[in-house]
């Protein structure tokens, strides 16, 4: 889709439908959604301001998110979650599953190029719009639609994080002079080859402490490391 000069009613109405925000300054979402090459082009005012809030404003929702639901995470922690959360990749693929990519406005040779589908164009537009949301209607607005865009990547970066401590924990207790260390052990792999399935046993000595499964072996290994530390306690 080229890029028009004059605001479209159905942009508009279209951000407003994902973000479930009626937005009293419409001029924003056009703001949030102009790339500096159509800016460029235009002699408009491109997004670049917003997206530098936004990513401000992003990072204090998750942060806020992650102390008051995860108590007794330990801050290095936080960190990386919060770093897996709001980093390029993951907004750029959650801007994809709302098609913000398709409302962009691009310059005629960024448009060509393929900038609509970019992970750095898409990650920059998400968060202008967060900021967009946040000047217009407030923070909790904005912090409303950031989990509820973010709420499946945040508990994917929470999983892994649950499931390498796990892993690591398991090989805590059993650490020491002369100590028999956990092995795991692939019991059954089945699926197709692009789309394997593992279940792995772990255990010490002779004595199986628990049972995974998972789509990798790695998964799988946590999984049945996870089900060992419950086992144990």
């Amino acid at each position: 889709m080229l890029p028009t000069s004059k605001p479209m009613p159905d942009t508009i109405a279209y951000i407003g439908q994902i973000t479930g925000h009626n937005f009293h300054n419409a001029s924003l979402i056009l703001e949030a959604l102009t790339h500096s090459s159509y800016a460029t082009e235009k002699g408009c005012i491109c997004n670049e301001r917003l997206e530098f809030l936004g990513d401000s404003i992003l990072s204090i929702i998750v942060s806020d998110y992650l102390f008051h639901h995860k108590p007794t995470l330990p801050e290095g922690e936080m960190t990386r979650v919060r770093a897996a959360v709001v980093c390029e990749r993951t907004l750029a693929k959650c801007a994809r599953e709302i098609r913000l990519g398709s409302v962009l406005r691009l310059g005629h040779g960024e448009a060509r190029s393929g900038g609509a589908d970019r992970d750095s164009v898409l990650a920059d537009a998400t968060e202008a719009v967060i900021a967009a949301l946040y000047l217009d209607g407030g923070y909790i607005v904005a912090k409303t639609w950031v989990l509820s865009l973010l709420k499946e990547s945040i508990a994917a970066a929470l999983s892994v994080h649950e499931s390498r401590d796990a892993k690591t924990a398991l090989q805590e207790r059993f650490q020491g002079k002369n100590a028999v260390l956990p092995v795991y052990t692939v019991l059954e792999e089945s699926g197709p080859a692009h789309n394997r399935f593992y279940q792995v046993a772990v255990a010490v000595g002779e004595k199986t402490l628990g049972i995974g499964q998972g789509r990798s072996k790695k998964l799988a290994e946590q999984a049945a490391a996870k089900a060992a530390l419950e086992t144990l306690q």
